[in-house]
């Protein structure tokens, strides 16, 4: 009859896990069609991120410190209490609660403190770290050439660099400092237990095999609906980056409701995606609740039974500040075990967003200086192209043994069809393409063997592009027009005189400086965009269907 309770709580528990492991048994574990394969090991990504935490090595150093402090309140304080408790059942002494009492308060509040300045050391480091990586991703974005870029969806990269870069925030700023601490918690209180009485303890760890049963058949739960999630994100931010943008294009063609039942199908499986890693946490959660609740009815019954009957259990007595000890102990334990499972799965979404990352980091970018490269100082503005060839696609040439030469001062003018290749073999001049086989020659010098082709040549050769629009992206037409001289290493006042000289050259009113480039005709970004290379005084202008959107 006295182990009714027991076998009662067992049995339920019992269920519960059968139902579980059925359920997990029915879900197919392919990483694949989960969208979970990995290319890089969490060894690999953790060595790389360690490169930018080790500038930070001695805050980390003062946060495991203060980390102590925190995990030696969560051992010693249900000691307190629980000596408390026995002054209190037994023979009372105002004066040793008083003192029991100072000694609780002095710890919880020096405690406190330190997971205070704990938190906000983490999140000013952890700011700082993320920081440098995405300035980092972000440089090596812009140094990758066009048609590399012309293969990754921009709203990918915008994911890249905001979503993904906070989750590996998250990993800095708290998931790693937890994980340490929870261990170091879970194994302290561990150890006080046995020693304050084992027989309770190892009733305990009877619960610890289906924490451990719940938590795998969780991460496999909340691997899939983390992961669905990311992907789901990934699609709406592409969508939105590549729709907004040609926004007039839709309602030029009056696709406005097509376009929008497209957004609505992408946010509801964002939604369901969101959904359902709330459930998955949602039966989590309470099932490692009902552990813990299970855990202290049994504390209660055995503990009390153990005390009432005045039982010893291999040479130990069970008092009332043990069970109180105890109790808060349980608490105690299972909170970082909890804990511990949770943040143990966005710690592999953290590492898998830094796979993400990492990925685009390792695109080598195809227009890099030789080792070899020299400076162009004296520029002419010779330019000539040798039998080039350029194709983007493999097998599908889009120019085909190119080859011309073109003076300083004189001017040429390319003519031909749509989709001959002039737009390309234009951003061949600037480097911003590299030829496939043949050269490039800028003042007898081949422009991707020198520095030319990422600096020289692009401050020497002025681009307007067909699409003005594209190279607006200034608050005010003034800044847009100051775009290119501003990187000249020009006075305020240099930069002023050329922005007000470039804009009567090309009948930029000076009335339209404080406007948005948004709210003028496409004659006037044009005239716009090519003030603004103008202002830049090239050696070479290049203009991209020159009479586009111009009156005579």
């Amino acid at each position: 009859m006295h182990l009714n309770p027991l076998v009662l709580v067992g049995a339920v528990i019992g269920v519960i896990t059968a139902l579980l492991v059925a359920a997990y048994a029915a879900v197919k574990d392919k990483k694949t069609a989960m969208g979970f394969e990995r290319n890089m090991e969490d060894g690999e990504i953790m060595r790389r991120l360690a490169r930018y935490a080790r500038p930070y090595l001695s805050k980390f150093l003062i946060v495991g410190v203060l980390m102590l402090f925190s995990i030696a309140y969560d051992i010693i304080s249900p000691l307190i209490v629980g000596r408390i408790e026995e002054l209190v059942a037994g023979e009372f002494e105002l004066r040793a609660l008083f003192l029991g009492v100072s000694v609780y308060a002095g710890v919880l509040v020096f405690s406190m403190g330190s997971t205070y300045l704990q938190a906000v050391i983490l999140q000013r480091v952890g700011q700082r770290i993320i920081s440098d990586l995405r300035e980092d991703l972000f440089s090596h974005i812009e140094s990758l050439a066009h048609e590399q870029l012309n293969e990754i969806p921009v709203g990918k990269l915008v994911t890249r660099v905001t979503n993904d870069t906070n989750a590996i925030s998250m990993m800095f700023t708290n998931l790693l400092v937890q994980l340490t601490k929870n261990s170091f918690v879970i194994l302290g209180i561990l150890v006080a237990m046995l020693c304050l009485n084992y027989e309770l303890t190892l009733m305990v760890l009877c619960f610890v095999p289906f924490i451990v049963i719940f938590t795998v058949i969780f991460r496999k739960f909340s691997r899939r609906a983390n992961r669905k999630l990311k992907n789901a994100t990934t699609d709406i931010n592409t969508y939105l980056s590549e729709n907004l943008s040609g926004i007039k294009v839709t309602q030029i063609f009056g696709r406005e409701d097509e376009k929008m039942e497209d957004f609505r199908q992408k946010s509801q499986k964002l939604a369901r995606a969101n959904q359902e890693q709330i459930f998955v946490f949602s039966v989590f959660r309470p099932l490692v609740y009902m552990l813990y609740v299970s855990s202290i009815l049994c504390l209660f019954y055995l503990g009390g039974m153990g005390y009432l009957n005045n039982i010893s259990f291999l040479g130990q007595t069970i008092s009332s500040g043990t069970i109180v000890t105890f109790y808060m102990y349980i608490s105690k334990f299972f909170t970082p075990i909890q804990n511990l499972a949770e943040q143990f799965n966005w710690l592999q979404s953290a590492l898998a967003s830094s796979e993400k990352v990492f990925s685009i980091m390792d695109i080598q970018p195809k227009l890099v200086d030789a080792p070899d490269a020299i400076e162009l100082t004296d520029v002419k503005g010779e330019i000539e192209f040798r039998d080039v060839w350029f194709s983007y696609i493999p097998g599908e040439w889009v120019l085909q043994g190119v080859s011309f030469h073109v003076n300083p001062r004189q001017t040429v003018a390319f003519v031909g069809s749509t989709g001959s290749g002039k737009s390309t073999f234009i951003q061949h001049l600037n480097g911003l393409l590299a030829p496939t086989s043949g050269t490039v020659l800028f003042d007898g010098e081949d422009i991707h063997r020198s520095k030319a082709a990422t600096r020289d040549v692009r401050f020497q050769v002025g681009l307007v592009f067909q699409y003005p629009e594209h190279q607006l992206f200034e608050e005010t037409v003034y800044q847009d027009i100051a775009f290119g001289p501003k990187n000249a290493r020009l006075s305020t006042e240099e930069v002023d005189a050329r922005v007000r000289e470039a804009a009567r050259f090309a009948g930029v009113d000076e009335s339209l400086f404080e406007r948005s480039p948004l709210e003028l005709s496409g004659g006037q970004k044009r005239r716009i965009a090519i003030a603004g290379v103008i202002a830049m005084r090239p050696q070479v202008l290049i203009l991209d269907e020159p009479t586009a959107g111009l009156d005579p």
